[in-house]
């Protein structure tokens, strides 16, 4: 099926599969060693965030390459984004691989009231995925029970908030749902991929005596005691599904003898009735490789690490994996009936929606 063509008059280019370029970026906890998706850091300053679907990452395909995902989001609006995307000017999540070799400070992200309140567009909920986790290795989530903000707060004028975190050992394969105003925390030893709100807003409150700037008063009134913060069990494909985002999880197996749902080493992404997907789906491949054809652009190579954008005109295309393929669908959440099925079903993680905008 042919992709969107904006006519020839107008001298705009069709919307494709995107092949992003990551935006590698610099954070004093982070590591030299990004693998097992990367390999060596670009650089000589240790790599803490990976950035897949950030503003200004660029695409490295087909005749937008070089354009930023920003820019296509203001040239293209829903047809990129997709109905469900409350703004039509600015991609709705942003997608990062994190790679910490010390500790995060300890940090809250205000909810969408909060940010709005101090101009911002959105709050901050995400969610991790744990891609690889060494023996022991932890994160800080969430309060221990009973913890009171002015207690929080005394912890730390005494340099000792740590001590106050809920702190997980976490294996390979774990989802945890961060919902805003939740304290929290990372340690070493993990390879997170982070799906979260397009937002950057973070509020450090303790940073272990590190000589860096805390935003005590701001964090202190965006914290809540008491959050929907967890471990999240997997239901079939469906990692998480939340009021502000899906995550999925699949393999692709190309051996006849395997006779699994997608056995036949190929997966296909079919819109219904020929219409536009409600969302843009972003693919990350986290081990293995495929290939992505269709919808009138040249074939994709998909290795881990790649993230690629499916505009939501974007209709149909097959992925087809070399050998073996595990990758991330990601989007908004549902809408409609499939929202309603989702809540009745107990799926659906809540959380304080805002209206979109034209």
């Amino acid at each position: 099926m042919p992709a969107l063509k904006l006519g020839a008059a107008s001298g705009m280019a069709e919307l494709y599969p995107l092949l992003l370029k990551p935006k590698f970026v610099e954070r004093i906890w982070g590591s030299r060693d990004l693998s097992p998706l990367f390999g060596a850091a670009p650089g000589d300053a240790p790599i803490g965030e990976v950035w897949l679907t950030g503003d200004e990452c660029t695409v490295a395909n087909g005749p937008l390459a070089g354009k930023s995902l920003g820019e296509l989001c203001k040239q293209f609006g829903r047809d990129l984004v997709g109905e469900t995307a409350r703004e039509t000017d600015r991609f709705p999540l942003l997608i990062k691989f994190l790679f910490p070799s010390d500790k995060l400070s300890v940090q809250v992200h205000p909810d969408d009231a909060t940010a709005q309140n101090c101009g911002l567009p959105c709050g901050k909920t995400e969610c991790w995925y744990v891609l690889k986790a060494e023996p022991d290795a932890k994160i800080g989530l969430g309060l221990k029970p009973g913890t009171t903000r002015e207690q929080f707060a005394r912890a730390i004028e005494e340099v000792r908030a740590e001590d106050l975190l809920n702190w997980i050992e976490v294996r390979e394969g774990e989802m945890y749902y961060v919902d805003a105003g939740t304290v929290h925390a990372i340690g070493p030893g993990v390879v997170l991929v982070e799906t979260q709100q397009n937002s950057d807003t973070t509020y450090r409150l303790y940073d272990y005596g590190r000589p860096r700037e805390l935003h005590v008063e701001q964090g202190l009134g965006a914290m809540k005691e008491k959050t929907g913060a967890g471990s999240i069990q997997r239901r079939d494909e469906t990692l998480i599904l939340s009021s502000c985002f899906q995550v999925q999880l699949m393999k692709i197996h190309n051996t006849q003898r395997n006779s699994s749902r997608f056995g036949s080493g190929q997966y296909q992404e079919r819109s219904e009735r020929g219409s536009n997907w409600p969302s843009a789906r972003i693919f990350v491949a986290v081990n293995g490789g495929g290939v992505f054809h269709g919808n009138g652009s040249s074939p994709i190579a998909f290795h881990c690490g790649d993230a690629v954008v499916l505009p939501a005109v974007v209709k149909d295309v097959d992925l087809v994996a070399q050998w073996e393929l595990e990758f991330l669908k990601i989007s908004l959440p549902p809408a409609g009936e499939s929202r309603e099925w989702a809540q009745k079903e107990g799926l659906l993680t809540e959380a304080p929606e805002l209206p979109k905008t034209s």
